[in-house]
């Protein structure tokens, strides 16, 4: 359903800076529905923001819930099944598009970006509503991977507008993948009554429609859209639990952990790459409320799985072992997970996590040091 390592969703999404603050919930909706966006201008491109934790190392977006396309993108393929029927421009648009999102996948932002203006300037001019919403969304989208954070703010308001202008209701779950990006944006800028509020509207407003469509036959709505809609709430869960660790409240954040964990389990399975990484950083919450037996437990039960899976982040989960392994003072095995680390991030050549693994070493190096 969602792809973390995709284009359509933000690097920023799984790791926020922020302080600590709380905001009531509220609803995050734009200006008046429909009519036309204000322009969003394009800023120079910065990296996403991190958040390193005292001797854990953050997980970037590196993993999936699961590997099917966004609400948004699904909506858009249905309607652009038939484009070519719907006339030359629709299908022209379509083009554009796709043609976009290819230079996304291929590390080509500045290319998609101009041909998504040109996509947009087709769709105004063809008077197709839809087509300028997909568009913005996929603007939206790109300027969120790039850290152009207000202007992706702008874009993701535009097309929530046109959205609810369309008749599209609040707990949609394409509107709710929209208010979570928000959340995070505003969790970036250390926004923080905004981010409180957005990450909370989204997950009591996924609570309340589960439970309300829980009893709901197949024939009216299926298992899969079900499953979609749980997986949604343990995004969020997870992206509010890693805000809520970043701004000092690391009990909460766990109690947020586990409920992802829980999602992730049931609809993924213990061994898919976002458990494991929901269990790691479960361990992180963990030991920073010093409880570091049970923290230890759940970092190793992580990177045993993630050894087993060949996890794409092994790098990462097994820094994080070695920090809490460190913690309880046991230097020379996090020494020896600390080196395996780094070695593995020097060949995936991750220069964040091997600047970050460094430091941790010198600092393990100053602990083990015996005082003159």
């Amino acid at each position: 359903m969602y792809r973390l390592l995709g284009a359509d969703l933000a690097l920023g999404l799984l790791r926020v800076a922020g302080r600590r603050g709380r905001g009531r919930p509220a609803r995050l909706l734009p200006g008046p529905a429909g009519g036309r966006a204000p322009a969003a201008d394009v800023p120079p491109c910065r990296e996403t923001p991190r958040g390193l934790g005292p001797g854990l190392l953050p997980l970037l977006a590196a993993v999936a819930w699961s590997s099917k396309p966004s609400p948004a993108e699904q909506e858009r393929e249905r309607q652009g099944a038939g484009g070519a029927a719907a006339g030359d421009a629709e299908a022209e648009i379509i083009q554009l598009l796709k043609r976009a999102k290819l230079c996304i996948m291929k590390d080509e932002p500045a290319e998609a970006e101009l041909i998504l203006h040109d996509a947009l300037r087709l769709a105004y001019k063809s008077d197709n509503e839809k087509a300028v919403t997909y568009t913005y969304d996929a603007m939206a989208n790109l300027a969120f991977i790039r850290g152009q954070l207000e202007n992706a703010e702008k874009l993701f308001k535009a097309t929530m507008s046109y959205l609810l202008g369309g008749g599209m209701q609040q707990e949609d779950n394409a509107i709710i993948e929209i208010s979570l990006k928000l959340a995070t944006i505003y969790a970036a800028q250390n926004r923080q009554d905004l981010a409180f509020a957005g990450y909370e509207f989204c997950i009591s407003t996924l609570e309340e429609k589960i439970e309300r469509e829980k009893e709901l036959p197949e024939d009216t709505l299926s298992v899969e859209e079900k499953a979609n809609t749980h997986l949604l709430l343990g995004m969020c869960l997870d992206a509010y639990a890693r805000y809520l660790l970043l701004s000092k409240q690391p009990s909460q954040a766990q109690r947020m952990y586990e409920r992802a964990l829980q999602i992730s389990e049931e609809i993924l399975g213990e061994r898919h790459p976002q458990t494991i990484v929901l269990l790691s950083d479960l361990a992180t919450s963990l030991a920073a409320q010093g409880r570091s037996d049970e923290a230890c437990a759940r970092a190793q039960r992580a990177s045993d799985l993630a050894r087993q899976v060949e996890h794409p982040e092994l790098h990462v989960l097994l820094s994080n072992l070695a920090a809490v392994l460190a913690r309880r003072e046991q230097y020379a095995q996090a020494e020896e997970l600390y080196r395996e680390a780094l070695k593995r991030a020097k060949l995936k050549r991750d220069e964040v996590s091997v600047q970050h693994i460094r430091e941790e070493l010198a600092g393990l190096s100053r602990k083990r040091r015996p005082l003159s």
